[in-house]
Formats: C-alpha cells, sequence, structure tokens
C-alpha cells in the first residue's frame, strides 16, 4: 500500500520473476503514489535491479501484473515494451551516446516532435539540471556529477509517467554522490515526477526516500518512512541492515526486562519468563572507562567528529558506542556500559519485532 493521498502511479501486484531454480522476484506487490520517491534497498542480489528492469519492460515477470497510470503494461497477456511505457531510465554508468553532443543526447527520446519544440525541451532540461552553457559539449568533456544530470535531463525529457533511478550515484566520489542527492531530490519533487529508486546505500535510502522499501533474497521485508524502516524495523534483517546493530538478550518480567546490562522498565505483552532479544544502536550506549568494568574495548573506528567503539560483553556479545572523538579509549581498555536510549527499545523473537505493549518509558538510564 501507500501512504499518499495522491492516486497511485504504479502498482506491482504478485510480480515473480525466476531463472532457472533462482527466484529472483518473490511474488512483490507494490503502489507508488503520483509525485512519491520509493526507495528499494538492498544488499546485492537481493533482485532490485530485476524489479526495475521488469518494470522498465526490459525483463518480463513469470507471474503477476504491473500497472502504470493504472494501465497494464505486463501481465494478463499484455506487454508493452520499454519505449511505450512512458518512463524514463538512468543507470549507474550514465549511458551517454559518446559520439552525440549534450544538447543532442538529450533530444534523443524527442524524435515525434517539431524540431523547434525539440529544441524549446532540450534547453528547459538542461536549465533544470543547470547544464545550458554546456549544451554543445560532449560526454567525455564533463565531470561524473555533470553526466549524471545530462543522463537525467535525457530521462525526463519525454516528461515520463515514471521515472527509474538504478544505482545513479554509486561512480560518484562521496563528496559529489551527497551534493547530487540533494541537488535531485530537490528537483524531483519541484517536477511532482513519480521515482523508483533503487540503491544499496542505506544512508541514501534514508535520505532520499519518501518510503523505503527494504528487500532481502527476492521479498519485500519491509516497507515504511525512513523514520519507520529504522527505528521501527520488522524483522532481524531490516534492523541489521541499518548498520551497526546489535542485540543483547532480554527476560521479560512483570516489570520490565532485565538484561545483561541492568534493568530496562520497558513493558512488553509477553508472559514473565519469556526471553527475547533487543535491539541496540551505538546512540544508545554510553561506555566510560572503569577498571572494575565487566565489558572491554575491543576495536575503535576512527570516524573524525566521532569514534566507533566495539564493546565486548561478558556474554561474549558484541555491542558498539558512538561517542565524540574527545573521549579516547585504546583496544583493552575496561569499561562500564551505560544504556541510554531515550525511547523504546525494539524487541524481537523468532527473528521478528514483537508488539511493545504499553510502555512506562520515558528515558531510560542504567548503567552496567
Amino acid at each position: 500500500m501507500h501512504l499518499s493521498s495522491e492516486p497511485v502511479a504504479l502498482q506491482l501486484h504478485r510480480v515473480t520473476r525466476r531463472y532457472g531454480k533462482t527466484v529472483a522476484v518473490n511474488n512483490i506487490s507494490l503502489e507508488v503514489a503520483q509525485g512519491e520517491i520509493l526507495v528499494i534497498v538492498g544488499p546485492s542480489g537481493c533482485g532490485k535491479t530485476t524489479l526495475l528492469r521488469l518494470v522498465a519492460g526490459l525483463d518480463v515477470q513469470d507471474e503477476g501484473s504491473i500497472r502504470i497510470q493504472n494501465r497494464v503494461v505486463s501481465g494478463d497477456g499484455v506487454f508493452v515494451p520499454p519505449e511505450k511505457r512512458r518512463v524514463g531510465l538512468v543507470f549507474q554508468d550514465h549511458a551517454l551516446f559518446p559520439h552525440m553532443t549534450i544538447a543532442r543526447n538529450v533530444a534523443f527520446g524527442l524524435h515525434r516532435l517539431h524540431k523547434a519544440e525539440i529544441k524549446q525541451r532540450v534547453y528547459e532540461m538542461l536549465d533544470m539540471v543547470q547544464l545550458a552553457h554546456m549544451a554543445n559539449r560532449y560526454p567525455h568533456e564533463l565531470s561524473g556529477g555533470e553526466r549524471q544530470r545530462v543522463a537525467l535531463a535525457r530521462a525526463l525529457a519525454p516528461k515520463p509517467d515514471i521515472l527509474l533511478l538504478d544505482e545513479p550515484f554509486s561512480s560518484l566520489d562521496a563528496g559529489l554522490r551527497m551534493a547530487m542527492r540533494e541537488h535531485i531530490q530537490r528537483l524531483l519533487k519541484g517536477i511532482n515526477v513519480t521515482t523508483f529508486f533503487v540503491t544499496h546505500d542505506q544512508e541514501e535510502a534514508l535520505l532520499l526516500g519518501d518510503r523505503v522499501a527494504v528487500m532481502n533474497r527476492g521479498q519485500i521485508e519491509q516497507v515504511g518512512t525512513p523514520e519507520q524502516v529504522f527505528h521501527q524495523p520488522a524483522t532481524y534483517f531490516v534492523a541489521e541492515f541499518f548498520g551497526y546493530t546489535a542485540f543483547i538478550s532480554g527476560h521479560v518480567t512483570s516489570a520490565g526486562l532485565e538484561t545483561e546490562l541492568g534493568f530496562l522498565p520497558q513493558r512488553l505483552s509477553l508472559s514473565s519468563g519469556s526471553e527475547v532479544n533487543i535491539l541496540v544502536r551505538p546512540d544508545d550506549l554510553t561506555v566510560y572507562p572503569d577498571e572494575n568494568g565487566t565489558a572491554y574495548i575491543a576495536r575503535v573506528g576512527f570516524q573524525g567528529m566521532h569514534c566507533m567503539y566495539q564493546v565486548a560483553l561478558p556474554s561474549g556479545r558484541t555491542i558498539y558506542s558512538l561517542m565524540p572523538h574527545t573521549y579516547v579509549y585504546a583496544p583493552g581498555t575496561r569499561v562500564r556500559v551505560e544504556l541510554r536510549p531515550g525511547h523504546d527499545l525494539v524487541c524481537f523473537t523468532n527473528e521478528r519485532a514483537i508488539s511493545t505493549g504499553v510502555s512506562q518509558v520515558t528515558d531510560h538510564h542504567f548503567a552496567h
């Protein structure tokens, strides 16, 4: 389902794609609202690019149907070829024609318009991506970010119903990647184009998506806003996918949870005596040097403004703590671990999140 009150622009219904015995896309149903940016995120090989190719018409599903603007484009005995689907495509390698000028690249899909209309549309698009002054240059004369913007202008020039982006920033360096994300997000929202965006980059997904669909082994594990998939992961996989995740064991009591990091007054809708695994992230934990501490620093990861400390607990489990760079602890340092999440922690049984029930927690602060 989609969260917007806008009409549905893209609908996938029980879509499956197999390659021999491998199920690349497994019974996926999704809806994307008009003007929404939906980001499909997952590790390499999870099926996300296959899903994009099915929407584009570059591949054909074995089961299910795909609708664009309520028109069946694949399935139910129908197959509309890519060039007639009104989709715009941007790939990670830009796929510009090296022998054509930038203007001619952008004009490539506009052959049905009159010459004057083509010229007007080309310069509208190049103005939009701030490259009109480079119209007569060739792709090899542009930077990676400029080529990416040309590819976007070319995809948008025919006014597609859906824009499909496949890892569009992966070939750019880190600084340029951040700038391009912000620029393109503003641009896409400004023209209200429905966008189906594929990436393996967790940060990119959280920054760009109105909603994020987390994909694993051909299936969608969870769909929600960036805040929902990060703060309320439905499965172990979703929780672990968003980086530096750790779990500690908890024992349910009538008053809360007993953990190896101390008592947590967070009530669950489970019977006393139940065992759960509790998701803790680096910002939930603080560590302090303590000669009598039962935990110790196993590894230090310097991140500029912060240090990421990998901490070994007596149980053998590993947790992470994100600390300001001014707190410098050497590997092997004995530490005291304080659990300070300031919010309910997500608990799991059988690798799936459970309801927290009625919480009594306003500000956790427990030391071990």
